[in-house]
């Protein structure tokens, strides 16, 4: 019988916040406005990364709801809380349910826009989950486009003005990730892989690879080099484009080696991207003389 405790793990464990890195997306308008020093705006944008991360886990919560049954005959998902039994559809649901309407009060208190925002984050990946994960391409731009809705959140929903190479490099870099999952689990080669899986050919992914991430490089040299931000940033930023090819590189390395199946676990391992992160940050944040 289940402890209380070990019960409460299981219920955390449904919420997946080891995926709530991805919401610190959210933060990149603040980041690249230099706006953090104003309150309002800062407290704003971090009401919507608890609302993002709510709400994220409300549909990771619908997600193995529905994958429940197959879950439970795949190897590595089996131990997940609902595919075991270790917690009980209703209480899942219940669960969910919560998360998502907790994370609508908070985006209210930010602003209308931020809960549509939210809306429209639910809509697609509700319809990601019921059926446009099985669709190839859809797949992998649906994806994308959670990242450029946190984005956009992080931005127009708390009044900061985003670029359009800002957003293109959003979207670039999303779906690089994307794709990078996907040629990952697309090496397992085991007979619970996912069902679009088997419309995707290793040279396909590879090619598609190649486009996200030459387009991810071309926007933000673009975004880096562009007169508003040398005005914004001044001169640096331009010296961070190799530090992003680096950290792209070695995405691609970890990609073929079948380590980029879960971003916010495999890559954020790799030492080597974790210091082209602080590097970077080092770099667009340290004042220039």
């Amino acid at each position: 019988m289940l402890t209380p405790q070990h019960h409460f793990l299981n219920l955390a464990r449904l919420m997946r916040p080891h995926q709530w890195v991805k919401n610190l997306f959210v933060f990149a308008g603040l980041l690249f406005s230099r706006q953090w020093t104003q309150l309002d705006t800062l407290a704003s944008v971090c009401q919507l990364f608890i609302a993002f991360c709510l709400t994220s886990s409300s549909v990771y919560v619908l997600n193995d709801w529905l994958d429940r049954r197959e879950d439970a005959l795949n190897p590595k998902k089996s131990s997940r809380p609902l595919a075991s039994g270790s917690v009980t559809g209703t209480q899942a649901l219940a669960l969910g349910l919560s998360c998502w309407i907790a994370s609508l009060l908070i985006a209210l208190e930010v602003s209308v826009l931020a809960v549509a925002m939210i809306l429209f984050y639910n809509l697609i990946n509700v319809a990601y989950s019921l059926r446009l994960k099985r669709v190839p391409v859809v797949d992998v731009f649906i994806i994308a486009i959670g990242f450029v809705i946190r984005l956009l959140a992080g931005t127009w929903a708390v009044g900061i003005g985003p670029t359009h190479w800002f957003l293109l490099t959003g979207f670039f870099l999303a779906l690089s990730l994307a794709i990078s999952k996907r040629r990952s689990e697309a090496l397992m080669q085991t007979s619970q892989q996912r069902q679009v899986l088997s419309e995707y050919s290793v040279a396909l992914l590879d090619t598609f690879l190649a486009i996200a991430v030459t387009a991810t490089l071309m926007t933000y040299s673009l975004f880096a080099t562009s007169a508003e931000s040398i005005a914004r940033h001044g001169q640096k930023l331009w010296m961070t484009v190799p530090i992003v090819v680096f950290a792209l590189l070695r995405n691609l390395y970890q990609v073929h080696r079948g380590q980029a199946e879960d971003f916010a676990k495999d890559l954020l391992k790799d030492a080597w991207i974790v210091g082209s992160v602080i590097a970077w940050l080092l770099i667009f944040l340290i004042p220039s003389p």
